[in-house]
């Protein structure tokens, strides 16, 4: 019986009580009152009921952790970043989750932040940017990107961040992806290390949960 039932109980118990001449006979507890005119309070058998909020709390706790196991191990997962090549938006051992079902969805889009097994070592994962997708033709001139002949904007890169490598042209394959790091300078990506298969990439950068100063959306 909760706290708020229980006062109304005992409210009702003390109107009762009060409402008995002073020198009169007692009710047996538990009873109705033989004579009571009507409109008079009365005397009424109160049976307690066992109460089981204890028992939905621990349903409920356990139904949100069964809950939180399957969105972590199916669709999101957690990942901390090491290092600064992502720079300005990912700092170093900042935690995000990562969507690991998107790309069964949709296709891997420019400008998405992906995270994939190291094509030289697949123990180790890397998180950048894509920057062209199979079929485009890629290339780098002084710093500045170019994808199928177009100049990339690039306002994720602040101007302090970039450099001065160019890059001859590249046309991606079938199932190839160029990725970068927005810290340009001094990122190690598709620059140094080529391009990434797709089945390496296993993730789509979501959400920065913590630390405070750096929580939000990636983009």
């Amino acid at each position: 019986m909760d706290q708020e039932t229980l006062v109304e109980t005992e409210r009702h118990r003390d109107e009762a009580d009060e409402s008995t001449e002073p020198n009169g006979p007692a009710e047996p507890a538990g009873f109705e009152a033989a004579d009571a005119e009507p409109g008079a309070p009365q005397l009424v058998e109160r049976k307690p009921v066992p109460s089981m909020h204890w028992k939905l709390w621990v349903r409920d706790l356990i139904i949100a952790a069964a809950a939180s196991v399957l969105i972590i191990t199916f669709l999101y997962q957690p990942v901390r970043v090491e290092g600064i090549s992502m720079l300005p938006r990912l700092v170093d051992q900042d935690r995000l989750f990562i969507n690991k079902f998107a790309y069964h969805l949709s296709a891997i889009e420019r400008g998405d932040v992906v995270v994939f097994r190291y094509p030289r070592d697949e123990r180790k994962s890397y998180i950048k940017r894509i920057i062209a997708v199979p079929g485009d033709r890629v290339r780098i001139d002084l710093g500045q990107v170019y994808v199928n002949e177009q100049a990339l904007s690039e306002p994720y890169v602040p101007e302090e961040y970039r450099d001065t490598k160019s890059m001859d042209p590249l046309i991606l394959r079938p199932g190839e992806y160029f990725v970068l790091g927005d810290h340009r300078s001094i990122a190690s990506d598709s620059r140094e290390f080529g391009t990434v298969k797709r089945d390496l990439i296993y993730g789509k950068a979501a959400f920065v949960y913590w630390p405070s100063r750096d929580v939000g959306v990636v983009h």
